[in-house]
């Protein structure tokens, strides 16, 4: 039966559980954009209006819907550091389930729906950015895009959760893809 305490968990997932995990997520895009040298790196939580940023990190007013990370350089730019960014959402959520995992088999964390619904959320955003897919916009997912840029088919750079922005000559306009995170 589902109850007032069901609703409570609900509101509990959707609005504090799913945006750290989306945090997560776009900061393992991030982390290997740094370690590939990207420059002018930041992250958005949610959509519509900014409401506050702090660092390289913008929230909006539906901090839990969606998320996209951006950057607009790389020094390392080649088919395996693009690959690496676009698993690296990812691959940081899998390291989150296994670290929350290990935590609780070690008693460190109490097992709780709290951190069971970071689990499944954690699993979920993995398996849809990693399933090669188009989403609706064009986008391809996390997957899809690194399977592409594998087979160097990539020729955009684009994710569905990544912006990448470069500038084709320095008297040129700058070109800018916008990524949506579509897995929230």
């Amino acid at each position: 039966m589902f109850g007032f305490a069901d609703i409570v968990k609900f509101l509990i997932s959707f609005f504090v559980i799913l945006p750290i995990v989306t945090l997560i997520h776009l900061s393992g895009h991030i982390f290997f954009v740094t370690l590939f040298g990207g420059s002018e790196k930041k992250i958005t939580i949610g959509c519509g209006p900014m409401v506050f940023s702090f660092w390289n990190i913008e929230v909006r007013r539906y901090y839990f819907w969606n998320g996209a990370c951006e950057f607009k350089s790389l020094k390392h730019d080649n088919r395996v550091t693009n690959t690496f960014i676009y698993l690296g959402g990812a691959l940081f959520n899998l390291a989150g389930i296994f670290l929350v995992q290990n935590l609780i088999s070690q008693g460190i964390l109490d097992k709780s729906v709290f951190w069971d619904q970071f689990i499944y959320f954690s699993f979920y955003i993995l398996f849809f950015s990693l399933f090669p897919m188009y989403f609706s916009d064009g986008s391809p997912s996390d997957g899809k895009a690194a399977v592409l840029t594998l087979r160097n088919q990539h020729e955009r750079k684009i994710s569905d959760d990544i912006q990448f922005r470069k500038m084709e000559e320095q008297n040129k306009p700058q070109e800018s893809f916008k990524f949506k995170d579509h897995n929230n």
